[in-house]
């Protein structure tokens, strides 16, 4: 599995963080993510507390998963806020998902701000054994 990558990610984010412009830059904020192997699959999760399920969009197209999501705040029109720290706006991320993953077997699920995508490893990419033939005795012996 590859993953794209932006050098300027971690830079936005760090500016975001200093200057307090969650959700107001024209790029959208990156979201926290852990990726592993499990077994006969991929499995990752990404952090979205705070986000409600009906903003989370995923999709994929030609192998690049694409994760959108959007925290919009919950306070009315007329409240007068007195601290703004929470990022909100507008998350995004992209993967590069490898050959050897089966991306028609993609499921996702949500809870407690955490979405947990798996995507299973392709048949033809899970280790198998190779016969080998013995051309001096014609006997077929088993490579451990």
């Amino acid at each position: 599995m590859l993953m794209r990558t932006d050098p300027f990610r971690e830079l936005d984010r760090l500016t975001q963080q200093f200057f307090g412009t969650h959700g107001t830059s024209s790029r959208p904020a990156v979201m926290p993510m852990d990726a592993y192997r499990s077994g006969n699959e991929y499995v990752m999760q990404f952090d979205l507390p705070g986000v409600a399920p009906e903003t989370i969009d995923l999709n994929v197209e030609r192998n690049v998963l694409t994760v959108h999501a959007e925290r919009t705040p919950h306070y009315g029109d007329n409240a007068d806020v007195q601290v703004s720290e929470r990022p909100r706006g507008v998350f995004s991320r992209q993967l590069f998902l490898g050959e050897t993953l089966d991306t028609d077997t993609i499921t996702a699920h949500y809870e407690a701000g955490v979405l947990t995508v798996r995507v299973s490893i392709a048949d033809q990419a899970q280790p198998r054994k190779i016969a080998i033939s013995d051309t001096t005795t014609g006997a077929k012996q088993i490579n451990a």
